[in-house]
């Protein structure tokens, strides 16, 4: 559906810098059509203040409103935090890009010629040639309850899955920027392997204790405000289940964990992406910094580390997207502006329509002539 299609008030909202007018006319039609029961936004301003905006209800068992410690499983963003912690490893000398997965796995592990070759890099950026996930019988057979169900269709992607995999891969000939699921989660596993922890614990010294997330983990009942949480509902997907239904939780197995079964915030994910452009230096800057780096030129979406970093509407915007049955989560930054946009519903819609429409509005506010004080933000 068009979203505000009031061009002249959009313009309005961003002259006057009313930044809640400037959300609602993005989320509230969104509400009124029923495309999801409940959405948060959350907006980082240049001058680093956050404002939160929630709208609908967090689910069928609840009629609350969702708001900044809601907790959503975050999906695919998943990956940026699992970025981050490979990062940090190869700051600090623990681990490198040019590894390769001859080097990082045990030999008692089978490879083929063209898996031997695969670099953390490529893991990191998708561009190993490892496919979205592999087809097989089992596989299409999950997708096919999944579109009647909504259940997981992972979730018989264990650690004897993926490795025995990579006995058999046969890279293609073009190995450009092909996301992939099952290479993230091979990049958790490589991690635990070399340091010796699980990402639970990786997530928590490297990511969560350092930038003071509260409500950030793969176990939802460990995590602070577990009774305040999102519950999934259909979108457009699950294809055979209606609009709005609610839908079952997603639990992935060990090693897919880094690949999607985050759960956050919308607090603690804004938190994530100040870290990325924070002007006060923290052991962790220069790890988070160098995940925005893109590694393949590309037209459109160049890969960096876990972030894909685009043009949209002439606006360079980098930005990750996760999407699981009943949930859509989205991570926008606009390093040139130093704003970040978070977009979390519960429901599972493809389109970023908010996120990127949302930080295109912001830049736009930031060149207005009229604008007071350049540096108070909007």
């Amino acid at each position: 559906m068009e979203l505000d299609s009031n061009k002249g008030g959009a313009k309005e909202h961003a002259r006057n810098y009313d930044l809640k007018a400037e959300v609602d006319s993005l989320t509230q039609p969104l509400i009124k059509s029923g495309e999801t029961p409940g959405i948060i936004v959350g907006v980082l301003t240049p001058d680093g203040k956050m404002q939160f905006f929630g709208y609908g209800t967090s689910g069928a068992k609840t009629r609350q409103v969702p708001d900044s410690d809601t907790l959503f499983p975050v999906g695919s963003l998943s990956k940026g935090y699992l970025g981050a912690i490979a990062a940090s490893l190869v700051k600090e000398g623990l681990l490198s890009w040019d590894d390769t997965l001859e080097k990082l796995l045990p030999s008692s592990i089978p490879l083929s010629s063209d898996a031997k070759k695969i670099t953390l890099l490529q893991l990191a950026t998708h561009t190993s040639g490892m496919p979205r996930q592999p087809v097989t019988v089992q596989t299409l057979g999950y997708l096919t309850q999944y579109v009647f169900t909504g259940d997981n269709f992972y979730r018989h992607f264990d650690t004897d899955f993926v490795l025995g995999y990579l006995s058999n891969f046969s890279a293609p000939n073009n190995k450009d920027f092909q996301y992939s699921n099952i290479g993230y989660g091979l990049l958790g596993y490589v991690i635990e392997q070399r340091t010796g922890k699980k990402l639970d614990a990786l997530l928590k010294e490297r990511i969560a204790l350092p930038l003071g997330l509260r409500n950030t983990g793969y176990d939802l009942e460990s995590l602070k405000d577990v009774k305040n949480r999102a519950y999934g509902h259909a979108g457009d997907q699950p294809k055979f289940v209606h609009r709005g239904d609610p839908v079952p939780d997603w639990h992935f197995t060990d090693i897919m964990k880094g690949s999607a079964a985050l759960y956050s915030s919308a607090g603690d994910i804004l938190i994530f992406a100040a870290a990325h452009m924070e002007s006060r230096q923290s052991k962790l800057t220069p790890a988070l910094v160098d995940t925005l780096q893109v590694r393949y030129q590309r037209e459109k979406e160049a890969p960096a580390i876990a972030w894909v970093v685009d043009k949209i509407e002439g606006q360079d915007i980098t930005y990750q997207v996760g999407v699981v049955a009943g949930y859509t989560s989205y991570l926008g930054l606009d390093i040139e502006h130093r704003t970040a946009v978070v977009v979390l519903q519960n429901s599972f819609n493809w389109n970023n329509k908010v996120g990127h429409k949302l930080l295109n509005r912001l830049a736009a506010a930031h060149f207005f002539p009229e604008r007071p004080d350049q540096r108070a933000g909007l």
